[in-house]
């Protein structure tokens, strides 16, 4: 395992400390009677009373609403991992891939849609995306504990091993004459979402089997890259439905 991960947010700190992850949670003295405080106590985790200058550092965000926590390092699942959960999640399988999503708003944002919509796991590749770090964790409220992140060396590679192993690949390219609610989603799934300013790599558009667009009547052409996987996602989980 790596160096522990500096979290906060009420909402990020609360899922860690019920996920069992938290080694150490930071408070403002004003808290000693916090709920959260409280709860962490209970578990025995070790608690810290400091001063709001302190929390400030260590977030690096004054954001931090009171609590910081260091957690277990995000990104340790292995893609063996990822597709175990969905052979057992008693749904087809589902898994998001992010090409060069570097924003951390829109990765946590990201990661909170697709707790949301029944996502197995997500991957990402381990260089050229967001650290998985406080702003992912506190942006996601808390979903980074409860979905599954690899980090992949390879993307294409990890592409490759899922249609190895029966699944289609869908990837959303806003030139595609394919709207994105034709597609048939009943059968194991990697939906790949890319960037807003250079969408998907060709080496993963090449391996995909149905390319779709987000069909849009406004005058901007491209949405938001977390907006764009959050109505894919729903749309997955609708069609299963």
């Amino acid at each position: 395992m790596g160096e522990d991960t500096i979290i906060y947010g009420r909402n990020a700190v609360r899922e860690a400390l019920r996920a069992g992850h938290v080694h150490v949670l930071y408070a403002n003295g004003r808290l000693v009677n916090d709920p959260l405080v409280k709860e962490a106590r209970g578990i025995q985790a070790d608690v810290r009373l400091v001063e709001e200058r302190e929390l400030t550092r260590m977030a690096r965000n004054p954001s931090h609403q009171g609590l910081v926590a260091m957690v277990e390092p995000y990104g340790s699942h292995s893609l063996k991992e990822l597709v175990r959960r969905g052979q057992e999640s008693g749904r087809k399988p589902l898994i998001l891939m992010l090409d060069g999503i570097e924003d951390p708003q829109n990765l946590g944002a990201i990661l909170r849609s697709a707790d949301a919509f029944g996502v197995d796991g997500v991957i990402v590749p381990r260089r050229g995306s967001a650290p998985l770090g406080g702003t992912v964790a506190k942006v996601s409220t808390g979903a980074i504990e409860h979905v599954m992140v690899h980090e992949a060396t390879n993307l294409r590679r990890a592409v490759d091993e899922l249609k190895g192993l029966g699944y289609w690949v869908v990837a959303a390219e806003g030139t595609s004459e394919t709207p994105y609610d034709e597609v048939d989603y009943g059968y194991p799934t990697l939906l790949i979402v890319g960037s807003e300013g250079f969408g998907i790599s060709r080496i993963l558009m090449d391996a995909a089997d149905f390319r779709v667009r987000i069909p849009m009547l406004g005058h901007v052409n491209s949405l938001n890259a977390s907006v764009s996987a959050g109505i894919l996602l729903a749309n997955i989980l609708r069609s299963r439905s």
